[in-house]
């Protein structure tokens, strides 16, 4: 049995009279030493070998000082949910308002989200009612298709997921992140397509494709286009 892998490291490397913020961790799956970025985290990581010396982690992390700095400045800027700020709710952008003199929790006029209560309950309250906002639009979605492939959906959860927007589980349970509340409806199509041919199809064949295709309401390409140069932004709501 592999032995227990050391608690990340917070490291700085020094670049250009900079210290630079790095994430020093170890794998027992790691054959060299290398660096990546962790968009949704927001950082930079460095990953080691569990034998490799950490002298010789750092080194490399020195020597690659250039490609951190740039990384670093290209990584997306937090979004917190807060009086003023905007989010898009179903890709639509909407102003939050923060409401202390109003009794109640959440409600929507127009284009804007009205939070009532105390400051410091504002982010619970409002990432509360986000997540039942995208359930009560998912759930018909999720079922509607399974019925069409004559698949049971034993549950639909939703979590704060930074990997991975959806999954299926051996059990044909259905996980989402809730993120995807800010995601225009036509991308959340796509992937609830996607999670429920996943009942079906275990794999990324042309089969599992072709199912995909069949169970959006649109063409698909666009949103997981969209996706892919947005998803980063999506996970900086609410940081």
């Amino acid at each position: 049995m592999p032995s227990p892998l050391p608690d990340p490291e917070q490291i700085s490397i020094l670049h250009a009279d900079a210290e630079l913020p790095v994430t020093f961790v170890r794998s027992h799956r790691a054959r060299r030493v290398s660096l990546r970025v962790d968009s949704a985290r927001r950082r930079i990581v460095l990953t080691a070998p569990m034998r490799m010396p950490r002298d010789m982690a750092l080194r490399f992390a020195h020597v690659q000082g250039g490609w951190i700095a740039a990384r670093l400045k290209r990584l997306p800027s937090p979004r917190p949910f807060e009086d003023g700020a905007e989010v898009p709710l179903f890709g639509v952008p909407h102003r939050i308002r923060h409401r202390p003199e109003a009794r109640g929790t959440v409600w929507l006029e127009e284009r804007e989200i009205h939070v009532a209560g105390r400051p410091e309950h504002l982010p619970r309250r409002l990432r509360d009612w986000l997540i039942a906002e995208l359930r009560r639009r998912l759930m018909p979605l999720v079922h509607a298709k399974a019925e069409r492939l004559q698949r049971p959906v034993k549950r639909v959860g939703l979590r704060d997921s930074r990997s991975r927007w959806g999954s299926c589980g051996p059990d044909g349970g259905l996980s989402f992140s809730w993120r995807l509340v800010f995601a225009p409806p036509e991308v959340l199509d796509y992937l609830v397509a996607h999670e429920v041919a996943h009942l079906v199809h275990k794999n990324h064949g042309p089969r599992f494709w072709a199912a995909t295709r069949d169970l959006c309401d649109g063409p698909m390409e666009a949103p997981r286009t969209w996706l892919r140069a947005n998803g980063e932004v999506l996970l900086q709501y609410g940081a």
